[in-house]
């Protein structure tokens, strides 16, 4: 899913640290590890220090989430709430495997293509209404009705016979083939061909419940109030200043430790919040960081250590719009960029330039993957080639990035400038509030965009090439388009061995990069974070997974 810049160095803890959900079984043979952090000091001890005498809240900062809706979400902000207040059939633990949620078990035909879930006996809302199969099938098909705007209903559920048609009916059609309510407790689902990924997509958002009863005599106004299955629910949201999430009492499984969740959306200088106890947990930028890792600093205790996203950071090129259709005219502004520079002396080592597309350490990564470097005569060459060599036949440029009127990021500054000084080329930067930027995006409006990346929704390449590059993928912001790569993803989608699975990735992936269809910045590297030593239990992941339920303050 989308995600903001999220490098510690400049981002809040709270946008960086979330991201969604894998599957280790469909690794082939390459398995992820285990992807979650507890920091240094975190595990619960009898040694816990002072809690300042406060009550048992966690405290952090945040940014208010674009919807709370789980079939409208594209983003980490707003998953990192869902996730805490909304649930599905199945989730995943801090290591990244898929574990039951509300179903308690399932089966799989022996063709591949049927899946039968069991939910648990006495599962309710947070409001007390129990919850049935008929609420599943019932949340599925609001997710893929046009009605709801879902904007990627289909890349998460398509698998299921019959979204596809629900998802292009224009509203005519309303249910879904492939659900099947075979009592309150048993939901059957069929898809279209054996996948192995299929199990981690339901760890998506799209696909959790909702109460029906509760949505339809409420209407519009449901959001307002969610009731959901998560570990939390939504008590108190003010835009732009705070958001509340209190313990839910009714949640099936261990109640959370903590009574509640305060999450500043105000702004304000992190560090000093921090330090005057305001908030629990911060990120740690450049300014602060030689202070804090003397350990003669008095925060140096608190500091720990924070593993990267699986999470790719780039530049989009619009490849339906001008001058960005013309492949020449992509490739030389890719070469253009030195990226080891700006990692090294704007960001001091603290990014890993990409130069392909799936992060190290994910599955399917492949480090045989050759892509575009720094070269400045082949960056002029590939401009001159192009059909907009000529300054006064290019059309107008704009960049736009996620932002509130403050200074750009100085690494777009720095991009442009190396665009300015080898090609002569200018952009205009143009900055659009956070909402705005997704919708624009999701709707495929933005000619060139940075200041954002793609965070891994679940364990697997499937999510990175298939979801971002299929020609047909509602995810495909850039509009890129070839029959190759389409070729290649469609063949994945099916091969059972995840071996040669991967490879078929990998080629397409190469495809991609060759033909500058996104211009790939860096990846995340480990990050630092200061947490008061009053929290523990707090753990970090390289992607979204539910995790508030186990903070405890002692």
């Amino acid at each position: 899913m989308i995600s903001k810049l999220r490098l510690f160095i400049f981002s809040l803890l709270a946008v960086v640290i979330f991201s969604c959900g894998g599957d280790n079984s469909a690794t082939g043979g390459e398995t992820v590890g285990k992807s979650s952090n507890v920091a240094p000091g975190l595990e619960s001890s009898s040694d816990t220090g002072s809690s300042n005498n406060r009550d048992n809240i966690f405290r952090l900062n945040f940014s208010d989430p674009p919807t709370f809706d789980p079939a409208l979400v594209t983003d980490t902000t707003s998953a990192s709430i869902i996730v805490e207040i909304f649930s599905g059939l199945v989730t995943l633990n801090k290591d990244l495997d898929i574990i039951p949620d509300l179903a308690k078990s399932w089966e799989v035909s022996d063709d591949g293509k049927t899946y039968t879930f069991n939910l648990r006996n006495g599962i309710k809302f947070s409001n007390g209404d129990p919850v049935t199969a008929e609420d599943f099938k019932w949340s599925i098909e609001r997710a893929s009705n046009p009605d709801t705007g879902s904007m990627n209903a289909e890349v998460y559920l398509g698998d299921i016979l019959g979204v596809k048609e629900v998802v292009e009916s224009g509203g005519e059609l309303k249910e879904i083939k492939g659900l099947n309510v075979i009592d309150d407790k048993t939901l059957e689902i069929t898809i279209d061909e054996p996948k192995t990924y299929f199990l981690a997509k339901l760890t998506y958002p799209t696909a959790f419940v909702l109460n029906k009863n509760y949505v339809e005599k409420q209407g519009e106004d449901w959001i307002d109030n969610p009731v959901g299955t998560g570990p939390f629910v939504l008590t108190e949201y003010q835009i732009g200043q705070t958001l509340k999430l209190k313990k839910n009492e009714n949640y099936w499984g261990e109640k959370a430790k903590v009574d509640g969740i305060i999450m500043n959306l105000a702004g304000g200088v992190s560090m000093a919040m921090y330090e005057n106890d305001e908030i629990d947990i911060t990120g740690v930028g450049l300014a602060d960081l030689e202070r804090v890792k003397d350990p003669n600093d008095p925060l140096n205790k608190d500091l720990v250590n924070v593993p990267p996203q699986f999470s790719l950071n780039y530049i989009g090129f619009n490849v339906n719009m001008p001058p960005f259709e013309d492949e020449n005219f992509r490739k030389a502004l890719s070469y253009a960029v030195d990226k080891e520079i700006i990692a090294d002396k704007i960001y001091s080592g603290l990014t890993k330039p990409s130069y392909s597309i799936i992060p190290p350490g994910f599955p399917g990564y492949s480090p045989s993957i050759k892509g575009i470097e720094f070269n400045e005569e082949l960056a002029k060459e590939y401009l001159a080639k192009s059909k907009y060599s000529d300054p006064a036949t290019r059309p107008r440029i704009i960049v736009t990035i996620p932002g509130t009127g403050g200074s750009p990021g100085l690494d777009t500054e720095v991009i442009s400038d190396m665009w300015k000084e080898t090609l002569g080329i200018e952009v205009e930067i143009q900055q659009v509030e956070w909402a705005t930027y997704l919708q624009d995006m999701n709707r495929k409006r933005l000619q060139l965009w940075a200041g954002s990346g793609w965070q891994a929704d679940y364990a697997d390449p499937q999510d990175f090439i298939d979801v971002l590059f299929y020609s047909k993928s509602d995810v495909n912001h850039g509009n890129y388009s070839n029959p190759e790569v389409d070729k290649l993803i469609l063949e994945a989608r099916t091969e059972i061995d995840n071996n040669r699975r991967f490879l078929l990735y990998n080629q397409a992936e190469q495809i991609i990069v060759d033909e500058a269809a996104i211009f790939p910045l860096w990846f995340d590297t480990d990050g630092y974070a200061l947490v008061k030593p009053w929290v523990k239990g707090y753990e970090f992941t390289p992607i979204i997974v539910p995790k508030f339920k186990d903070v405890e303050i002692k």
